[in-house]
């Protein structure tokens, strides 16, 4: 008799456990078929009859919903409610869509949260208190959004954060006093903050505070005058200044004086030997040559930002019209400009390698884009379109995604995502 009641108790567990198997996930598959009914549409091809663990861009672990990226996927609208239900959800990426609204307030259910990338979308309103309950949170990425208000000092509870971008938004007010011990990767620029930086962050680099109105370190403009020691120059620092001054501005006369009267003889020369002056005629740089990288590198070199890329690619790739090639890009609804947006984007010279120049490319409608432009590399097309598919098809937090490229002749251009906190490079040198 035991025996028996042992066995039903047993039995009667095991359907309890796969009945709340079950209904986890069909409530995480409710929250993702809401999801695409709110902002997906006919963009997200699931099969609906399926599992959720099938889907594209949907991850499974133990049989719930672990990771949803769906970055670049052309999703437009808001953000239903019903998200917070994926309890489980470790990572979400729905950066570089057309996202709108304020976040849901069904956020704090996400407590598994260790990911969230919400770049390049349009959300709207103050960045809402509730994010910073979520003390999982790794890496939080809100950048390129419309979010107003100023940065609530509940981030600190965020003990375990390493990346906090929230650069070109409209953020005001002043910067929290931010102590967050795991912090490596920090951006506000582009906002409308003003007043101190904090010196918690004062280690942070200058580009991760520019396009505001703050003050202190690591910027150079001290705040009112504060740090003395900054701002005071010694009376043998300014002597120095006023006599270096004096010699350079008697330098520059000489050389004048020494311009004008090389001048003066040229021309009585001219004139003795009775040899009209002639017209220069005006240098034409013909509409199927490229200006050469070094030339442009040199030109970078004493002025960074150039007309435009158009300047530095062939005249085969400055058109998209008809019988023309245009930008290849690898995700549905990731085409927010075309090659003639690009060639007339302004251009900054950012490193040269052995494969050629790479360039920031800051387009009319406000994007930046970095664009490397390989060159001496002789590749068949469909060699190049089949590698290119590959490193595309890659979306990993730690390489920077591959847009588009743009394949015609001897022009090969890759277009990625621009990080505004520099290379690996540059941080290790």
């Amino acid at each position: 008799m035991k025996l028996v009641m042992s066995f039903s108790s047993t039995l009667l567990w095991i359907t309890t456990l796969l009945v709340s198997v079950s209904s986890d996930l069909a409530s995480d598959k409710a929250a993702l078929v809401a999801l695409r009914t709110a902002v997906g549409g006919r963009l997200l091809l699931w099969n609906l009859s399926s599992s959720p663990c099938n889907w594209t861009g949907v991850y499974c672990s133990g049989n719930r919903v672990v990771e949803l990226r769906l970055p670049g996927m052309g999703l437009s609208g808001k953000l239903p409610i019903a998200i917070g239900n994926l309890t489980q959800l470790q990572s979400l990426s729905l950066r570089f869509n057309a996202l709108f609204g304020p976040i849901p307030f069904d956020f704090p259910k996400l407590t598994s949260l260790r990911n969230l990338y919400l770049e390049g979308n349009g959300f709207s309103g103050k960045i809402p208190v509730f994010l910073f309950t979520l003390q999982n949170l790794v890496r939080l990425n809100l950048a390129d959004n419309n979010f107003t208000g100023s940065i609530p000092e509940s981030v600190n509870n965020l003990t375990r954060l390493g990346t906090l971008y929230l650069e070109n938004n409209q953020l005001s007010g002043s910067l929290p006093d931010i102590d967050l011990p795991s912090l490596v990767q920090f951006n506000v620029s582009l906002n409308q903050l003003n007043g101190s930086i904090p010196k918690g962050l004062s280690n942070k680099p200058k580009t991760a505070f520019q396009g505001n109105a703050l003050c202190g370190k690591p910027l150079e403009l001290s705040c009112n005058g504060a740090d003395s020691s900054d701002s005071e120059l010694s009376g043998g620092a300014i002597a120095g200044i006023i006599i270096g001054s004096v010699i350079a501005f008697i330098l520059i006369l000489v050389l004048l004086i020494c311009l004008c009267r090389r001048k003066s003889g040229k021309k009585m020369e001219a004139q003795a030997r009775d040899i009209a002056p002639s017209k220069l005629a005006e240098v034409e740089i013909p509409g199927d040559k490229v200006v050469s990288m070094e030339n442009d590198h040199n030109h970078h070199h004493n002025n960074n930002t150039s007309n435009g890329l158009s300047g530095v690619v062939k005249k085969d790739a400055k058109s998209s019209g008809k019988g023309k090639k245009s930008l290849s890009f690898f995700r549905t609804g990731a085409e927010v400009f075309d090659l003639d947006n690009l060639l007339r984007a302004s251009a900054e010279v950012l490193g040269k390698g052995t494969f050629g120049t790479t360039y920031k490319a800051t387009l009319e409608m406000g994007l930046v884009a970095a664009v490397k432009r390989i060159k001496d590399v002789a590749v068949p097309e469909k060699e190049l379109e089949a590698k290119m598919a590959a490193v595309g098809a890659m979306d990993h937090h730690n390489l920077v995604p591959l847009r588009a490229y743009y394949f015609s002749g001897d022009e090969k251009l890759l277009v990625y995502d621009y990080m505004p906190m520099g290379s690996l490079s540059a941080l290790l040198h």
